[in-house]
C-alpha cells in the first residue's frame, strides 16, 4: 500500500503535474486549494465505483426490516452504513461455494427480495493511506484532468491527463492508466471457474 498519502497530497500532486502550486491546506485560499476540494471527492468515489478493487471489498449480512415492502417482493433489507454504490454481489447463503442471486431490487437505499436471509459482497471508501500505489497514479492523474480548465485555463492540458488516465474515447474509459490499475488488481483473484453447467452434464 501506498503509505502516507492523504487526500491533500494526491491534489497536491496533481496540482504539480499541472505545473501550479502545490497546496498546504485546503482553507489556505487559492484557487488550486478550492478547486480540488470541491471537485475531489465525487472524482474519487466515480472511480472506486468503476472496477470492484478487490481492496475496497467488503462482505457482510444484510439486517432485515420490519416492515414489509408495498410491491411484490417478500422482504426488505438496510444496506450496510458505509455502502459505496449498489452491492457488487448478492448471495442467499453464507455456505462455501454459494453461487451469486439475481432475484433482487434496490429501492432506494433498501435491498427487497424473496430470501430470508441475505449477504452481499460490496465496495466501501478507504481512507487514502489505503489505496495502492497504482491506484494512487490513476486518481492523481484523474484528479489532474478533472483541475485543470480551472486551474490552468487550458483545456488542452485537461484533454492529456484524461486520455493518461483513462485512454481514448473509443475505449469508454477503461484504456490508460485504469486498464493498467485494474489489470494489476486482478492479478490477486484468480480467474473464476464454472464447475456445474446443465449443458455440459446433459452433453455427457
Amino acid at each position: 500500500m501506498a503509505s502516507g498519502d492523504t487526500k491533500l497530497t494526491i491534489c497536491s500532486d496533481a496540482m504539480i503535474l499541472l505545473g501550479a502550486a502545490e497546496i498546504s491546506s485546503f482553507g489556505e485560499g487559492s484557487d488550486g486549494a478550492k478547486v480540488a476540494d470541491r471537485l475531489y471527492d465525487d472524482l474519487r468515489d466515480q472511480i472506486l465505483t468503476m472496477y470492484p478493487w478487490s481492496w475496497s471489498l467488503k462482505k457482510s449480512q444484510l439486517a432485515r426490516l420490519v416492515d414489509a415492502p408495498t410491491n411484490e417482493w417478500t422482504y426488505k433489507y438496510a444496506l450496510p452504513a458505509d455502502i459505496l454504490g449498489n452491492p457488487r454481489a448478492v448471495f442467499a447463503s453464507s455456505a462455501a461455494g454459494a453461487a451469486p442471486v439475481k432475484q433482487w431490487e434496490m429501492y432506494g437505499n433498501e435491498l427487497y427480495t424473496d430470501y430470508a436471509a441475505v449477504w452481499i459482497d460490496y465496495q466501501t471508501r478507504p481512507q487514502e493511506s489505503a489505496f495502492p500505489p497504482y491506484f494512487v497514479r490513476l486518481l492523481r492523474t484523474a484528479c489532474a484532468a478533472e483541475f485543470a480548465e480551472a486551474v490552468t485555463d487550458q483545456t488542452t492540458k485537461g484533454d492529456y491527463f484524461r486520455a493518461l488516465a483513462f485512454g481514448n474515447p473509443a475505449e469508454n474509459h477503461r484504456g490508460g492508466l485504469f486498464r493498467v490499475a485494474a489489470n494489476i488488481d486482478a492479478q490477486g483473484t484468480p480467474p473464476q471457474v464454472i464447475e456445474d453447467y446443465s449443458l455440459i452434464e446433459v452433453r455427457n
